[in-house]
């Protein structure tokens, strides 16, 4: 097998930026207009997708190995902070949060779930930050489960426990801020 950044073994799970988390199924040598070519093949269950990359073309492909337990709890800490409010137009809102998820990078991710997120102060989500809120949600609870050997839909549930939690605990500060100010009116 060619050089790249770690070990890559049949069975272990890798993240593709555009896909998300998949398994190694195999290693396989094929020819090809007369030259011997060394595939990795990946399946994505989720998707029911196989992929094969040119093991000499890892580096470049932008598949990564699983992040850590503490990659992890730097995402949810991220999910944590203040959403980031940005007035640009949602077309252009959109393609940025696309492209952070298509990033592959967990910490990203975990900034459009928390940018995303339907908190209880907030107006109804339109259908496609819906759908760009479960796409990087469920990105994220992918790697999650596989981390924490939890079915996937167990990890989703348990992020957005993470993030119903934090929104309560965001609304109880405002609403003690806000009786303050109303005390000081007075």
């Amino acid at each position: 097998m060619a050089k790249n950044e770690w070990e890559i073994t049949v069975g272990d799970y890798v993240v593709y930026p555009t896909h998300g988390v998949g398994q190694v199924e195999s290693i396989v040598d094929e020819n090809i207009a007369g030259m011997d070519i060394e595939f990795l093949v990946i399946r994505f269950a989720k998707n029911r997708m196989t992929l094969k990359i040119p093991v000499d073309k890892i580096d470049v492909s932008g598949l990564r190995k699983l992040s850590s337990e503490y990659e992890i709890k730097k995402a949810i800490d991220i999910m944590k902070t203040p959403p980031q409010q940005k007035r640009i137009v949602w077309a252009k809102r959109a393609q940025e949060y696309e492209e952070k998820i298509n990033s592959g990078d967990p910490l990203v991710v975990a900034e459009v779930v928390r940018d995303l997120y339907k908190r209880s102060d907030k107006l109804e989500q339109s259908f496609s930050e819906r759908q760009i809120y479960e796409h990087a949600l469920s990105r994220l609870a992918d790697e999650y489960a596989v981390i924490y050997d939890l079915p996937s839909d167990e990890a989703v549930a348990k992020i957005e426990a993470i993030m119903e939690k934090e929104d309560k605990k965001q609304q109880a500060k405002k609403n003690v801020e806000k009786n303050i100010d109303d005390d000081f009116d007075e």
